[in-house]
C-alpha cells in the first residue's frame, strides 16, 4: 500500500506573484509533489465587489501549472483575509476541517507563500503547523528585513526565499535572522512565463504613431523603423499608502510627463495603478497637451511586463515601482525615477517596509529631473544591510557590526538621504550625536542661541548687495 503523498499549497494575491510561482515550477526550483493547489486571495478593501485574481487577463494560462484553484476568501468569509488569524486553541479543528474540505487526507503538506509576516500567509502557516514552508518574493521588499519579529515556530520551518534577481549580486535580508538561504528563480523561466502572458489576446493597446525622421533618432537594430517607441509611465497610487497626498501624487504624474518630454519623448503611455481614481491622470494629460506630446492612459488590468513586450518602450518612468528594476534587469529597457527623494525625506516611521525599495530605486536608477549618476553607490550590499539594521535592529541584531562599518566608511552627502540622525543617535551608530552631546537638540537655551544666530545671519545676508 502506498504511503501518504505530498500536497503543495500555493498562496497568491497578484498576477505578478502567480507568474513568479509559475516560473519557479517551470524551472524545477520547487520539489516534486503529487498534488498542487493554488489558493487565491483577494486583498482589496471590498473583495465582494472587486474582481479577484482568477478574473484577470492571463490567469487562465498561469493556472495550468496547478491541479486545482481554490478561493481563500471563501474559506475565511465573512472575515477579511488580510486581518483574519486563527485562535491557537482552534488550530487543530481548522486543520482537520481543511484536510477534509480539500481532500488532503493524511498527505504531507508543503506551503509556498508570500509576505509571511502577516495574514493570510501567516494564518495559513499556523493552520498547518507541521508543514515545511517556502517563501517567494513578490517585489523589492524581500531585499529588506522581516517586518516583525516572527514566531520561531514559523520562521524555523522556512526552507528558502525564492526571488527574482532584480538587483544582481544583492542577497535578500528577508528571514536571514533564521538562517534562511535565498535562491534565484532563473530569468529564462521568468521571461518565458511573461512572454506567454504577452501573447494572449487582451485589451487594445495604444498604437505608436509613425516615426518622424526629422525629429527622432534612427531606430535601434530590430526596431520598427516606422514607429516611435513610447515612454511608459508607471503609477503606484502612493496616496492610498499615506506616502503623499492626492494632490502631490497628481503633481508627481505631471513631473513624470514633464521629465519624459525633456528627455525627448513625445509619445507617452501612462499605466495607472488599478485601484487609483481616474482623476489622478487628468493633470498629466493636460501637461502633455501643453508640451505638445500625446499621453495615452491605459486602464487595462495588465502587468507592466506585458507592456514591456508589447509596446517595446524606449523608457520606463516611475517612483519606486518594482517594475523599474524588472524593466532594466529582465528586458534591458532604460529607466528613470521621479519623487523618491521627497518620499525618503518624510517616510515615517523609519521602519516603514517601503524604505528598502525606495533606497534601491533611488540609489540605482537615474533621476528623471537630475544629472546622470556617477554610478551605483559604493558597497550596495553594505548600504542595504545598514538601512535594514536601522529599520529592524532587534530582528537583524547580528548585522550591527556591518552597519557600523558601512556608516563609518560611506556616510557621505550622497548616502545621508537614506538615514536619519535621530535614528542613528538612538541606536548609538556612527553619524548619530555622541551620547554626551545628545542633550543639545533638546536644550531650550541652545535652541534660542541657534535662532538668534540665524536671525543675525539672515540680516547680514539680506544687507549684502
Amino acid at each position: 500500500m502506498n504511503g501518504p503523498g505530498v500536497t503543495q499549497l500555493f498562496l497568491a494575491s497578484t498576477l505578478y506573484g502567480t507568474a513568479t510561482l509559475a516560473a519557479a515550477l517551470d524551472a524545477g526550483v520547487l520539489p516534486p509533489a503529487g498534488r498542487r493547489i493554488l489558493l487565491t486571495s483577494n486583498h482589496s478593501p471590498a473583495p465582494e465587489i472587486t474582481p479577484g485574481l482568477p478574473g484577470l487577463p492571463g490567469f487562465a494560462a498561469l493556472r495550468t501549472r496547478f491541479d486545482e484553484v481554490l478561493d481563500w476568501n471563501a474559506v475565511v468569509a465573512p472575515q477579511h483575509p488580510s486581518t483574519w488569524a486563527p485562535r491557537p486553541e482552534d488550530v487543530p479543528l481548522w486543520e482537520r476541517q481543511l484536510r477534509s474540505l480539500w481532500g488532503l487526507g493524511e498527505d504531507r503538506v508543503e506551503l509556498v507563500v508570500e509576505s509571511l509576516q502577516v495574514p493570510p500567509a501567516q494564518s495559513l502557516c499556523r493552520l498547518f503547523p507541521g508543514a515545511a514552508v517556502e517563501v517567494y518574493a513578490d517585489g523589492l521588499m524581500s531585499y529588506g528585513p522581516t517586518r516583525f519579529r516572527l514566531d520561531p515556530q514559523i520562521g524555523m520551518r522556512v526552507r528558502r526565499v525564492l526571488h527574482l534577481d532584480l538587483v544582481p549580486g544583492l542577497e535578500p535580508l528577508l528571514l536571514t535572522e533564521f538562517g534562511v538561504p535565498a535562491e534565484v528563480i532563473p530569468a529564462p523561466a521568468v521571461l518565458k512565463v511573461l512572454a506567454e502572458l504577452a501573447e494572449l489576446p487582451g485589451p487594445a493597446l495604444p498604437v505608436p504613431p509613425a516615426r518622424d525622421p526629422a525629429r527622432d533618432p534612427a531606430p535601434a537594430a530590430g526596431e520598427d523603423a516606422g514607429a516611435e517607441a513610447p515612454a511608459l509611465l508607471l503609477g503606484q497610487y502612493l496616496s492610498a499608502l499615506d506616502l503623499m497626498s492626492p494632490a502631490q501624487e497628481e503633481e508627481l504624474h505631471v513631473e513624470m510627463v514633464r521629465g519624459a518630454c525633456e528627455w525627448g519623448h513625445r509619445e507617452l503611455v501612462f499605466k495607472p495603478h488599478p485601484s487609483a481614481p481616474a482623476a489622478y491622470s487628468r493633470r498629466a494629460e493636460e501637461e502633455a497637451v501643453r508640451l505638445g506630446a500625446r499621453l495615452t492612459v491605459l486602464d487595462a488590468p495588465v502587468l507592466a511586463e506585458t507592456l514591456y513586450q508589447q509596446l517595446r518602450p524606449a523608457l520606463v518612468v516611475g517612483c519606486f515601482s518594482t517594475g523599474l528594476l524588472t524593466a532594466r534587469a529582465l528586458y534591458g529597457i532604460p529607466v528613470a525615477r521621479a519623487g523618491t527623494g521627497a518620499i525618503l525625506a518624510r517616510l515615517a516611521p523609519y521602519q516603514n517596509s517601503n524604505r528598502i525599495p525606495l533606497t534601491l530605486v533611488d540609489a540605482l536608477v537615474p533621476d528623471l529631473a537630475g544629472p546622470a549618476p556617477d554610478g551605483p553607490p559604493a558597497d550596495l550590499p553594505g548600504l542595504v544591510a545598514a538601512v535594514g539594521f536601522t529599520m529592524q535592529p532587534r530582528v537583524l541584531a547580528e548585522r550591527r557590526a556591518d552597519a557600523e562599518r558601512y556608516l563609518a566608511r560611506h556616510l557621505t552627502e550622497q548616502t545621508w538621504r537614506y538615514f536619519k540622525r535621530r535614528r542613528l543617535t538612538a541606536l548609538g551608530l556612527p553619524g548619530g550625536i555622541p551620547a554626551q552631546l545628545a542633550f543639545l537638540p533638546r536644550s531650550p537655551a541652545v535652541r534660542r542661541v541657534v535662532h538668534r544666530v540665524r536671525r543675525r545671519l539672515g540680516g547680514v545676508a539680506g544687507g549684502r548687495p
